[in-house]
């Protein structure tokens, strides 16, 4: 157990097992009364802000309510989602739709590019809807701590999108690493094999198709000109004016099972390598290193972020994989993805028996949302727990994009220099804002 003191060992082995016994006898959802929001027949009134691709899939989580809203910029998507749902109002603009519907709708479905999901879920969460938005939470650091705040606030009820956190693995994992199995965890690495970036801004502007609201489609970033196959509906997220490249896209899932499992929230020194930054898109590969202050789970940890074509061929000497999570104990190591683990020295381990399970199922992601809209039960990826996330994730891209090291202080939102500081805000257009209120 390295330095520790022997009395330190036994207080966090104490708080491991009573964190696990109290969620063992409370489980994830109580049944606290929430003042009435449902329908005569006892369905949510959803309004659902994207139609396609990943939005879809969310629709899909909450189709069984009532779908009184459909919002999307694209009207080819938005018209083949309205055969599906051909009593929900149609609306292109957001804004608009919680202008003139706000009294009609109980829960907002955020499935956006990034740079709108901050805009569109503050407004809705500002206009006392629960709100379920996609991953990242956010497009900027400060985003995710207004949106956090936002929706303390409101009192409403919040998941963010990583849906594979309701998975029985992420839940064995968990289990595994607080049971002490593999000692003190001074270490994660954390990988995805994705290279969302790369890329120049088209030189010749095109007019966009009549299907698509570009004005609307750029929202609240800066004004550019339509180039087809670069932007909607599949190039965005290599864009910083849109995206966060593949660790905005990818690293909510895969940072979330360290979050959890080591009750991490807000990292205190950030630094980041890569290729030369590119003032318009994302690099292909990069690699991000966050320091955490010890807990009551840890005595301080090192976690690494790798992406594109700067993951490693072996960590630590175990075989690197497309995707995936490594924890390295003072007793061994383990590998985890979306639906699996192992543990290593192999020879060491043949005979591992895991904990008994003290982590309850999930009833399923969406459904865990929309039962705290009925019933204040709380969600396991609700805005206080994905907005700390969040705010590590994007932090990865403020470390390269500023090109500097920093100490960061998570509780006062601030970097001890100036390049890096500049990156946690952004300007927005004229009536796009994202303000505290």
């Amino acid at each position: 157990m390295g330095s520790r003191s022997h009395s330190k060992a036994l207080d966090r082995r104490r708080f491991v097992t009573q964190s696990a016994a109290q969620v063992a006898a409370v489980g994830y959802f109580t049944s606290t009364a929430r003042s009435e929001v449902v329908t005569a027949n006892g369905k949510l009134n959803v309004a659902c802000i994207g139609t396609a691709h990943r939005a879809a899939a969310d629709i899909a989580g909450v189709g069984h309510e009532s779908i009184v809203a459909l919002c999307d910029v694209d009207s080819r998507y938005l018209n083949a989602k309205l055969v599906e749902f051909p009593d929900a109002k149609p609306f292109d603009d957001y804004r608009a739709m919680l202008d003139q519907m706000g009294d009609q709708i109980d829960a907002v479905v955020v499935g956006t590019t990034d740079h709108h999901h901050a805009p569109a879920s503050l407004r809705a969460i500002q206009a006392g809807k629960h709100v379920y938005c996609e991953k990242p939470l956010t497009h900027t650091v400060q985003e995710a701590r207004i949106l956090t705040e936002a929706a303390r606030k409101a009192g409403v009820a919040t998941q963010m999108g990583t849906q594979i956190h309701a998975g029985d693995n992420y839940r064995r994992v968990v289990e595994v690493i607080r049971s002490g199995a593999l000692g003190e965890i001074s270490d994660v690495h954390v990988w995805v094999g994705k290279g969302w970036g790369g890329g120049e801004r088209p030189q010749k502007a095109e007019t966009p198709p009549p299907h698509l609201n570009w004005d609307l489609w750029l929202g609240p970033a800066p004004e550019r000109p339509y180039a087809s196959e670069r932007y909607h509906p599949a190039e965005w997220r290599r864009w910083w004016d849109f995206g966060q490249g593949t660790l905005g896209d990818m690293g909510c899932h895969y940072i979330d099972l360290p979050f959890w499992a080591l009750d991490l929230k807000y990292p205190v020194y950030v630094e980041a390598e890569g290729p030369p930054v590119h003032a318009e898109t994302a690099p292909l590969g990069m690699k991000a290193k966050f320091k955490f202050p010890a807990n009551q789970l840890h005595s301080g940890l090192n976690l690494t972020w790798y992406d594109g074509n700067m993951i490693p061929t072996r960590i630590n000497g175990v075989e690197v994989k497309r995707n995936g999570v490594i924890f390295i104990g003072s007793e061994g190591m383990m590998f985890a993805d979306y639906g699996s683990y192992e543990l290593f020295p192999e020879s060491k381990f043949a005979a591992f028996e895991p904990p008994p399970k003290s982590i309850p199922d999930s009833i399923g992601h969406h459904l865990e949302w929309l039962k705290a809209c009925r019933d204040d039960s709380p969600t396991t990826c609700n805005f206080d727990d994905s907005g700390p996330l969040t705010e590590t994730v994007l932090l990865g891209n403020v470390a390269y994009r500023s090109g500097v090291a920093f100490h960061w202080n998570g509780p006062e939102l601030e970097a001890d220099n100036e390049a890096a500081q500049k990156l946690l805000s952004k300007e927005y257009r004229k009536g796009w804002e994202v303000e505290a209120s």
